[in-house]
């Protein structure tokens, strides 16, 4: 078997290199990968400039291939040009923060796996939930090579990419595993004001992930928070199917 695997954070991030050393123990792994962090690009794809490939070393060895793209640019890519042998699955992690509620709309880490779909190939999107950078992936990666098993091996709906969020805290208070919806947090943006030695004005973007008023005991935000860990199914449909025969009949009204 060969897996793909991919993230936003760049070829070199730690969580990367965990879910290629558990993942290599289940089948062959090739990475392909941004060159840079690519975090929130949301599913974009590069259209107006060539894409560079490098041939990445690490300690002096072959890691994996650094694109000058996006994480779906990588899936593109990687699928189509780089792996000589056909691709079983996707998996796109581990990610530095969870990704749940409205901002799987934003995440790179979903994007990919949601691209691997969309070109026939079950795909997965880790998360660990914390933004340290010295965080300990090493259970994640453990659950992220057991959900490539299952992916694989005991999953009907192959077809359909999961998105798994997982604590950040010690295995042993893990309090079980969840298949939860996509809920309602969101990001609460802030706008940090600066200027710059030759006065001009410029703004980082900020702020945190917030539950909104409206969200369900079995969202995806709630269930990480509870300590366990979520498994949600996600698609690339953005139709609203329950609004398409009202929304139908009154624009019939209206412009007949």
């Amino acid at each position: 078997m060969r897996f793909l695997l991919t993230n936003d954070d760049g070829i070199y991030a730690r969580g990367l290199s965990a879910l290629y050393q558990e993942l290599s123990k289940e089948a062959e792994c090739l990475i392909v990968a941004p060159e840079a962090e690519q975090s929130a690009v949301g599913h974009a794809i590069t259209i107006s400039r060539p894409l560079t490939v490098r041939r990445a070393k690490k300690n002096g060895k072959f890691l994996g291939y650094a694109v000058t793209g996006t994480p779906a640019d990588c899936v593109k890519i990687g699928i189509k040009e780089l792996s000589k042998k056909p691709v079983d699955l996707v998996v796109s992690g581990i990610n530095i923060g969870a990704n749940v509620g409205i901002n799987v709309i934003y995440s790179g880490t979903v994007s990919a796996a949601t691209e691997g779909s969309i070109m026939g190939v079950p795909s997965l999107a880790i998360s660990l939930d914390t933004h340290d950078r010295d965080a300990d992936f090493s259970f994640a990666a453990k659950f992220a090579r057991k959900m490539a098993v299952f992916m694989l091996k005991h999953n009907p709906n192959k077809n359909i990419p999961l998105n798994v969020n997982i604590p950040a805290i010690p295995e042993e208070e893990i309090k079980g595993v969840v298949v939860a919806k996509q809920g309602r947090a969101r990001l609460m943006e802030s706008f940090e004001r600066r200027v710059d030695p030759r006065d001009n004005i410029y703004y980082w973007l900020a702020g945190e992930t917030r539950l909104s008023e409206m969200e369900e005991a079995d969202s995806d935000a709630c269930v990480l928070r509870k300590g366990m860990i979520s498994i949600t199914p996600i698609y690339y449909d953005l139709t609203r199917h329950d609004i398409l025969g009202d929304l139908g009949a009154i624009i019939k009204d209206h412009f007949d």
